[in-house]
């Protein structure tokens, strides 16, 4: 699935179009959540995920989200960015809004983890989590 986005931009969900040194090097390298993520997690993840998005410029990767997801009861949103250069012009709203609505999974319920993008997810519904959710974080 493919949406052209204004300005010359692309968001495709091709697995095969990820460019995965990008996607790791960002990860890997410049995010908060996963500084030092292997480059071999990170293809494990890309691979096993239930849908991987690339945001695009020409054939320049500037973004990335990841989905896990069981397809029916929960849906899981990760690993989501756009380069420092490209920020500011409404590329996170539209990547966002393309993996959680106008996906596979868009009737399944979403869950996410972030540090600094609270605005960004409110708009598209995610809210603090109620009296039920509990996390166990990693040991």
């Amino acid at each position: 699935m493919k949406r052209a986005v204004p300005g010359g931009f692309e968001l495709d969900d091709d697995r095969e179009r990820i460019d995965r040194a990008a996607v790791h090097d960002f990860i890997a390298n410049h995010s908060y959540w996963a500084q030092g993520r292997p480059h071999e997690t990170m293809n494990e993840l890309i691979e096993t995920a239930a849908r991987v998005v690339g945001l695009y410029l020409g054939e320049q990767q500037i973004g990335f989200s990841r989905t896990i997801s069981d397809g029916h009861t929960r849906s899981y949103l990760a690993d989501v960015y756009v380069l420092p250069d490209f920020r500011g012009r409404g590329l996170g709203n539209e990547l966002v809004r393309f993996t959680v609505d106008e996906g596979p999974l868009a009737g399944t319920p979403w869950l996410l983890h972030t540090a600094d993008a609270h605005e960004l997810y409110r708009r598209f519904g995610f809210e603090p989590p109620g009296d039920r959710l509990l996390e166990r974080k990693r040991h």
